[in-house]
């Protein structure tokens, strides 16, 4: 947990000096005048701010807008190619497309009014997280003293969706929604004077209608096309893994309030629960063995799955033994600390056509912020699924651009030329992201290897986490927020 620590800070450091970046700051726009001068274009096509995609993450951000009441004059605009997701009732199978909702999301969805419409369709919480090694008998608990505190919850894409667009849909007043509406450019303004012809981002759609903007946030994801024609630079490297997901029906019914994760050499493999019968499949491995898992018959893909979670296969005498060695010592040293293992449950089948593989990869957005332009969620930052917090982080960004922004509407701010409250919600955003994502990046290579140094040295740091419950806490309240 020492790299962890190392990583945190290194992420604080980076932070640091991108903010004293001058250069890079006058090039985005910080030097531009406050001049607020209305433009030629019609008042019906002019918005203060338009939101380029309505998965996840900007549909939360409509909402979180159009709830916030220092925004309640401004005209907000949610433009998403896809058609309205809404749920009249739940389906009867589960989607393979999930995320772990933690606490500090669950709570920002509440008071967006959404997280009752979740509960009432379906979500299930955990209040367990059991991570070991396949290479040894090293493993690390998170749980929580009380069992009726959650540590976080199993939520379908399509259900966080479909509420948030239920809850839209009460704030019509303040939000108007676009759905089957495709971008096709952006046209940006100059960021040092106001254009005659183009004094705000220009948004031109498939239909040919044109739309003007004050801000532009993009929310469209790790392809953004409102990051690529900002032009803002982004760090990313592909893994060379692939995720396959699937829906899996347990052997027999359990209590399954267990998130289990076990790393393999190939990648980690974990099982979320959904409800007392059925679980969700993420297994990251190599792209072959993906379109392998995929062309398995259902027998074979359910033996592979129970096998990856208790085989011992890829164990050695000598990590064993050092294993054994230093747990031990620390029993020793700290006779009631550290957490019993548990076994995970066994699979019986898979769901119909429920398996289904994409590509991993790691991605982070230089900057996000640019003069008028914001960007959110996938489309600023996208990390491996080992720790879960791909849409935790989208919706710590929600929380906080709406925090900036109701301040600079409250201080009668331009919302998008404005440069310095965008700053502190960039400042701020990479100040939490890119520690996270640098521990998880590190976490994925840590244990892409079954070779005897680094398997040792992991199986020696998840021991001694593991006995150390004020080190556990701090884990868990950072990855809570």
């Amino acid at each position: 947990m020492l790299i962890i620590i190392i990583v945190l800070g290194i992420g604080r450091q980076c932070v640091a000096l991108r903010a004293l970046n001058g250069a890079q700051a006058v090039r985005r726009g910080f030097a531009s005048s406050e001049r607020d001068e209305e433009p030629s274009t019609s008042e019906n096509e002019l918005f203060d701010i338009i939101i380029s995609g309505g998965g996840m993450v900007g549909t939360a951000m409509a909402c979180s807008l159009g709830l916030e009441p220092n925004l309640a004059g401004k005209k907000i605009l949610l433009l998403e190619a896809g058609h309205k997701k809404e749920m009249n009732r739940v389906p009867e199978t589960y989607s393979t497309r999930v995320s772990s909702i933690s606490p500090g999301s669950a709570m920002l969805l509440s008071g967006l009014g959404a997280w009752d419409h979740i509960v009432n369709m379906r979500c299930k919480p955990y209040n367990k997280m059991q991570v070991w090694d396949a290479c040894s008998d090293a493993l690390i608990t998170f749980d929580k003293e009380n069992l009726q505190d959650e540590m976080a919850y199993i939520v379908e894409n399509d259900v966080i969706v479909a509420a948030l667009t239920k809850q839209l849909q009460t704030l019509s007043d303040h939000v108007e929604v676009q759905y089957r509406t495709k971008v096709v450019k952006y046209t940006w303004p100059h960021p040092y004077h106001v254009s005659e012809s183009i004094p705000w981002v220009q948004v031109t759609l498939a239909n040919g209608k044109t739309l003007h903007t004050k801000l532009l946030i993009g929310a469209d994801g790790p392809n953004s096309m409102v990051r690529r024609e900002a032009g803002i630079p982004t760090v990313k490297w592909n893994y060379d893994q692939s995720a396959v997901v699937a829906v899996l029906h347990l052997s027999e019914p359990t209590e399954n309030n267990v998130a289990w994760q076990r790393f393999l050499p190939t990648g980690p493999i974990a099982m979320l629960p959904l409800s007392d019968t059925e679980s969700s499949l993420v297994w990251s491995t190599s792209h072959q063995h993906a379109e392998e898992l995929l062309q398995l018959d259902e027998e074979s893909f359910v033996d592979a799955i129970n096998s990856a979670f208790w085989s011992n296969e890829n164990h050695s005498e000598l990590v064993e033994t050092a294993g054994s060695l230093f747990r031990t010592a620390l029993s020793v040293l700290m006779p009631d600390s550290g957490s019993a293992r548990q076994l995970p449950p066994s699979v019986a089948g898979i769901g119909p056509k429920s398996r289904v593989m994409f590509p991993l990869g790691m991605g982070h957005a230089t900057e996000y912020i640019r003069h008028r332009v914001a960007i959110i969620g996938d489309a600023a930052h996208r990390v491996h699924p080992l720790a879960g917090q791909g849409a935790n982080l989208g919706f710590g960004d929600v929380a906080y651009l709406t925090k900036v922004l109701s301040q600079a509407a409250f201080n009668g701010k331009d919302l998008g030329k404005s440069m310095q409250h965008l700053l502190e919600f960039e400042t701020e955003r990479q100040r939490h992201n890119l520690p996270m994502m640098a521990a998880v990046d590190l976490m994925k290579r840590l244990y892409s290897t079954n070779a005897a140094p680094m398997v040792l040295l992991r199986t020696f740091g998840l021991q001694a986490t593991n006995t150390l419950p004020p080190l556990k806490e701090q884990i868990m309240a950072y990855a809570s927020k």
